[in-house]
């Protein structure tokens, strides 16, 4: 495995999308076309499924320094009201282009820290959202707490206006891990609000768990799982941390590089924790998830109806999904954007009854066929190009290049079909990239991705 390790750790995207956003297409793009891709997508998903509803809250009180979203530090609660206001004026201006009142299956509030805000402006927020919107009849509203700030008042009032699911983000027990990431954050206070939301009566509660944080050792991961058992969360995302301290604003020049575990350290880490969280009932999910077998997502693995976008895997999927909010991405399966990252350029453009995207991406045919297999790849592990060999001219360099990792154990080729092996699991992201022929015909010229092992 070491040696593995060492051949096929390079930079590469998550595919959380496809294409992913540095190969987005801008002089294929307008906004007028975004539009015809959102209605055509509203037409057809909306009475048969509902459609899904991002909203990005981007304040934090403190920087966490893991962390790659887009946020805003400031302890100033008097930004709450204003950001209220400019969401439900953006999800105005949607509502304009739907031919009918929307229906809402999915709706997840992401950070930033969605608790920052106070319980009352969560709940201004989402009766605004459904002056406009009814919910679909098998619906599901998420959001992410933060441990330390998330109350018992935080709870109800999402509970009282849906929500049945709430992540936690844990990354790790380990105080001097905890220093390194600026995030102190007690067991005792992600026990107690644990607790309380099953209390109250949420059906889904996870826990976010990283590993190859800055100081951070087996013994580290161990003892965070250990903790993590005593809670058993209904749903686990286990996930490395990706160092890119080239880019901007996340904090992550506060330690040295060799500070950060690399290679074998790094996958032992995964690979133990995997085993004890198999150990303890929980079934690996897609790629870097777990969840216990009562859980939706593990319902979903096996009927095939995995899914996953933006806000990663999910137990289904919609045709549309608008991101609300600075910086949020849409998705209308036949097109992506992504908002402007300012909150006062933010404020500004919707202020003035403009959608406040500045990039996107139409999806071409080969677009549509690549993101089939990487989709297929990352939520059942297999795909066929049955049906795919006289419209898509890559295919047979794409096999080929696959077939160095099938002499590496990581996959089986089959007539028309590929599927991933126990041993593959590791390296789905590499695995993934031999169909991303974006990425093949121009490499970025600068690093933009983790590393994949």
């Amino acid at each position: 495995m070491c040696s593995l390790i060492q051949k096929y750790n390079v930079a590469g995207p998550r595919y959380t999308s496809y294409p992913t956003v540095p190969y987005w297409n801008m002089d294929t793009f307008s906004g007028k076309k975004w539009e015809s891709t959102v209605r055509q997508s509203f037409n057809e998903s909306n009475a048969v499924e509902g459609i899904s509803l991002y909203i990005h809250l981007p304040f934090c009180e403190n920087l966490c320094t893991f962390c790659g979203c887009h946020k805003r530090i400031t302890k100033r609660h008097e930004v709450e009201t204003p950001y209220i206001a400019s969401v439900l004026k953006e999800w105005k201006l949607y509502c304009e282009l739907f031919p009918d009142r929307p229906k809402i299956k999915e709706l997840h509030l992401g950070g930033g820290t969605p608790t920052f805000f106070s319980p009352e402006h969560l709940q201004l927020l989402i009766n605004g959202i459904f002056k406009k919107a009814d919910k679909a009849e098998d619906y599901e509203f998420s959001f992410e707490g933060h441990p330390n700030n998330t109350s018992r008042e935080h709870l109800q009032a999402l509970y009282d206006v849906g929500f049945r699911r709430v992540s936690y983000g844990v990354q790790d027990y380990n105080e001097t891990v905890q220093k390194a990431i600026h995030r102190i954050q007690p067991f005792e206070n992600v026990k107690r609000v644990t607790e309380v939301a099953r209390e109250i009566g949420y059906t889904s509660v996870s826990h976010d768990i990283i590993f190859g944080l800055p100081h951070q050792t087996l013994e580290h991961v161990e003892e965070t799982i250990a903790k993590t058992k005593q809670l058993m969360p209904d749903r686990i995302a286990f996930y490395s941390y990706a160092h890119v301290p080239w880019l901007k604003g996340n904090g992550q020049r506060g330690y040295k590089d060799e500070d950060v575990p690399q290679g074998e350290e790094k996958r032992r880490q995964y690979e133990e924790g995997k085993k004890r969280l198999a150990q303890a009932g929980y079934k690996e999910i897609g790629m870097d998830h777990f969840a216990l077998t009562s859980d939706s997502l593990y319902a979903s693995m096996n009927t095939g109806r995995l899914h996953r976008n933006f806000m990663g895997y999910t137990a289904s999927k919609t045709l549309l999904m608008v991101g609300l909010g600075a910086s949020s991405i849409s998705d209308s399966w036949y097109g992506f954007t992504q908002n402007v990252k300012s909150i006062e350029e933010y404020a500004h453009l919707v202020d003035h009854a403009i959608i406040p995207i500045y990039r996107g991406h139409i999806l071409s045919e080969e677009d549509q066929i690549v993101r089939k297999h990487i989709l297929n790849l990352m939520c059942r592990l297999r795909t066929s190009w049955a049906d795919d060999a006289m419209c898509f001219p890559d295919l047979p360099s794409i096999i080929e290049g696959l077939s160095e990792m099938e002499s590496d154990g990581l996959l089986e080729i089959g007539m028309h079909d590929i599927k991933i092996t126990e041993n593959g699991r590791p390296f789905v992201r590499n695995i993934c990239m031999a169909f991303d022929v974006l990425l093949h015909r121009k490499a970025p010229e600068t690093r933009l991705f983790s590393m994949t092992v």
